[in-house]
């Protein structure tokens, strides 16, 4: 155009000209795509960091076996720490009256007592005193028709010489009628509630085989009753006297007098279906702490005619003394994490990574040779996009459930926020 109106000739077009020209159209055009796309990275909010754990678990230095009978099936766990470790096939079998382990949880949900508390008054109807004069099942003879006895010793009767006639009557109780359907459901109801996938109740005392478990459901059982402190105290009762009662009650489980072994529960049980079956707690002194072990046993059969089950509770009681010697001289406090090391990294989302080192040692009770759980977690506040080393940003715990040991952790080194460069050129 210009040309045109000065009547100028244009210059020749060459390719360095027209390189040149199109140089000066698309570098703007391409410097304000640039900018444009560089604030728009920087303007994308950063990914959240995450905090994560070097590894998901710590086997115990050394080695240990639990001296499992040949047959049947059983658990121990050390709550807090974890599973030390089970035997045989877990499938439902019958329980006998360690179902009433079960009985005795609902009832103290429903009806809690402080330790020491004698709680409510529970009148004897004529069922529970026909009950007591039934052959070949535990019970507690000699009940009277409308006398009454608290709550507190109704679980002795329960729980010490095994009364079957006072689940029943403790069932009715709870419900509020004649029936004992209702209570049925409400322990079904709870061992679902605790994760017992493999149980089945269909009566409060144990006595129908068709209340069937399994060792490792009843060790979730035992793990949760045993955080109460009016059931602890009754189940380590050896015997007691009950005013009303001609009698004192004598406790099958004959562990509970043994030396040296600091057996505070639970429940025997034993019928010909069964055999004998034993869920147990026992304690260990570790410098200045006391962890609570706990085991079951089931699923033991006596060789030979067994009436009721009787040689085959003998044998289960045998072999859960075996187990629970080994355990006990097993059981030690045992280093985990040291003060500095690596446990973790945080992950900002862009590749980087800055290593999270525990705060201080931690020593968990255990056996050679045992799993532990490793859980990392962050702190209340979430995990930081920056901070000084030694921020502390999260917590380490080792084992499960409660009881479980827990480290603060805290960054090896400063965390910085991705860089410039990092930040324009991510694809995430």
């Amino acid at each position: 155009m210009l040309a045109e109106l000065t009547n100028t000739t244009p210059p020749p077009e060459t390719p360095r000209r027209t390189a040149v020209r199109r140089v000066k159209i698309w570098t703007p055009i391409l410097l304000l795509l640039a900018g444009a796309a560089t604030g728009a990275q920087l303007l994308r909010p950063l990914p959240a960091p995450q905090l994560v754990a070097a590894g998901e678990g710590h086997t115990i230095a050394g080695q240990f076996s639990v001296p499992w009978p040949a047959k049947g099936q059983g658990a121990v766990r050390v709550p807090g720490s974890g599973d030390i470790g089970s035997f045989g096939e877990q499938k439902p079998v019958p329980t006998a009256s360690v179902a009433k382990v079960m009985t005795a949880y609902v009832i103290l949900k429903g009806h809690p007592l402080r330790k020491g508390e004698a709680g409510p008054q529970i009148e004897i109807d004529a069922k529970a005193v026909a009950d007591g004069t039934s052959a070949h099942e535990s019970r507690v003879e000699g009940l009277v028709a409308g006398t009454k006895f608290s709550q507190q010793d109704m679980l002795k009767m329960l729980m010490i010489p095994s009364g079957n006639n006072v689940a029943r009557l403790l069932a009715r109780w709870d419900a509020g009628t004649d029936s004992e359907a209702a209570f049925v459901a409400k322990m079904n109801a709870a061992a679902k509630e605790l994760g017992m996938e493999n149980t089945t109740y269909t009566d409060p005392s144990g006595l129908d085989a068709a209340t069937v478990s399994t060792a490792a459901d009843q060790l979730k059982l035992a793990e949760a009753v045993m955080k109460d402190e009016a059931f602890r105290a009754v189940v380590a009762l050896p015997s007691a006297e009950i005013k009303g009662l001609s009698t004192p009650l004598i406790n099958n489980n004959t562990l509970l007098s043994a030396n040296g072994l600091s057996i505070r529960g639970i429940k025997t049980g034993s019928s010909t279906p069964a055999g004998g079956t034993l869920m147990w707690a026992a304690y260990k002194s570790v410098g200045d702490e006391t962890p609570l072990i706990l085991g079951t046993l089931m699923d033991q059969h006596a060789d030979g005619p067994d009436l009721n089950g009787e040689n085959s509770l003998k044998l289960v009681l045998a072999n859960s003394r075996k187990i629970i010697e080994a355990v006990r001289q097993a059981l030690d406090s045992a280093p985990v994490v040291r003060k500095g090391q690596t446990v973790g990294h945080v992950d900002d989302g862009l590749g980087g990574r800055t290593p999270v080192v525990a705060t201080k040692d931690l020593n968990v009770m255990g056996v050679p040779g045992q799993q532990l759980k490793l859980t990392l977690r962050p702190g209340a506040s979430g995990t930081p996009h920056a901070g000084k080393a030694g921020t502390e940003v999260g917590v380490l715990t080792v084992g499960a459930g409660e009881g479980a040991k827990s480290v603060p952790v805290a960054l090896g080194t400063p965390l910085a926020e991705p860089s410039f460069t990092t930040r324009i050129t991510r694809i995430r």
